[in-house]
């Protein structure tokens, strides 16, 4: 079934999102964050236009993974999926994360999120802190070795402000 928030296929007349690509990826979505949360690292519509790069960590349960979308969502097609060895699950990054904003620190982090692929975790922080090597390493090792990108950032403002 296709969600209702599906993006439009035009913004200011650039191409974004055809249909089938969405469909394919909203059901691939509902299965990666479902069963197969062990090895769904991340995905990207129209990577290029009309089909979906769908980054897991083991090719074979990933193959599983379309097939259960398409049996979820007989209208999409499974065969607009590319698939692509990620080095982490989400669910994994997603804990890593956790732990990291769990922690006191020498700087503080704004944001966070998984790399593009995959392969990390993305983290905004202070000046001081995206230039500090040693901050880096002590974020590395809290979240076991998993590689973390540090980028200059500013804290989080109130729309209402």
């Amino acid at each position: 079934m296709l969600h209702p928030s599906a993006p439009p296929t035009v913004i200011d007349g650039t191409p974004d999102n055809t249909p089938s690509a969405t469909r394919i990826s909203q059901a691939v979505g509902d299965q990666g964050y479902g069963a197969y949360a062990d090895v769904y690292g991340t995905q990207a519509n129209d990577f290029p236009v009309g089909r979906v790069a769908l980054c897991v960590t083991d090719l074979g349960r990933g193959r599983d993974l379309v097939k259960a979308a398409a049996k979820a969502d007989p209208g999409a097609d499974p065969t607009l999926v590319d698939l692509y060895v990620s080095r982490y699950a989400h669910r994994e990054l997603a804990k890593a994360i956790d732990k990291v904003f769990g922690k006191k620190l020498a700087f503080p982090l704004y944001s966070a999120s998984a790399t593009a692929d995959a392969s990390g975790i993305r983290l905004t922080t202070s000046a001081a802190g995206a230039h500090s090597t040693s901050f880096r390493h002590t974020l590395e090792r809290a979240v076991g070795g998993i590689p973390v990108v540090l980028e200059q950032g500013e804290p989080a403002t109130s729309l209402t402000d």
